[in-house]
């Protein structure tokens, strides 16, 4: 459902280095260049639980968004074969002056509904997320986890085939988690595809049999989760000790 062929992500710096932007686009005299991703290639078939380990700067969430196709590569080619659902950050796509209600209703039309199937969908949207009255309160009263509950609920409702995490679920309490385990684990079940990411390792071996171990925008290790998170955990503590 996911094939990855050769992909690489450019990052530019303005001289100051205050500002990252991605592909070559955007390359200006004067700017400093980083690759976020080199050459990375995968496939992630129907059924199957991905998860990015590595260092914090590893290129793990750069790799979510190119998924996701808010990054396009430089070099290489993604494909992505199913509905996209994807949670890349806690505030991603809400507009704080705006209510949970609101904000529900925008982000299905951003994700491909439409308007009317959105607004259709808001009396389960509210019930999902569980926010109650605060469904009705800007979100910017909202705590970290309540803004995950309704983006969650929100790319429940659009039944995406490929479910993108990116460290989201961690933010979570623990109810609202356990929901999130289940209904990652039931769309693998179904045949759908979930890629995660974030520092919780137990939760994403729950979450994924498998495994790709990232550092400097490269794939160092693929395989099943165990022997992945080993892989890395071995480097980790050479790196302290070395």
């Amino acid at each position: 459902m996911i094939r990855a062929e050769g992909v690489g992500i450019h990052f530019f710096f303005d001289r100051h280095r205050r500002v990252v932007t991605p592909n070559a686009a955007h390359f200006r005299s004067g700017s400093s260049e980083v690759w976020g991703l080199r050459r990375v290639s995968f496939d992630i078939s129907a059924g199957e639980g991905m998860a990015l380990i590595g260092r914090s700067g590893s290129g793990k969430t750069t790799l979510l968004r190119t998924l996701a196709g808010v990054y396009a590569p430089d070099e290489g080619r993604v494909f992505v074969n199913g509905r996209v659902a994807s949670l890349l950050s806690i505030d991603a796509g809400l507009l704080p002056l705006l209510t949970g209600r609101e904000n529900a209703l925008l982000l299905g039309v951003l994700a491909g509904l439409t308007r009317a199937q959105s607004k259709r969908a808001l009396r389960a949207v509210k019930e999902r997320s569980a926010l109650g009255d605060a469904f009705e309160y800007p979100v910017s009263a909202y705590s970290q986890g309540m803004r995950a509950r309704l983006g969650f609920a929100v790319a429940e409702e659009t039944e995406p085939r490929i479910l993108l995490l990116d460290e989201v679920h961690e933010a979570l309490d623990h109810e609202f988690r356990t929901i999130v385990q289940e209904r990652a684990r039931a769309l693998v079940e179904s045949g759908g595809v979930v890629v995660a990411t974030g520092h919780d390792h137990p939760l994403l071996e729950q979450l994924c049999g498998r495994a790709i171990y990232l550092e400097a925008g490269a794939v160092i290790g693929d395989g099943p989760f165990k022997a992945v998170q080993q892989a890395y955990f071995g480097d980790v503590e050479a790196g302290m000790h070395g």
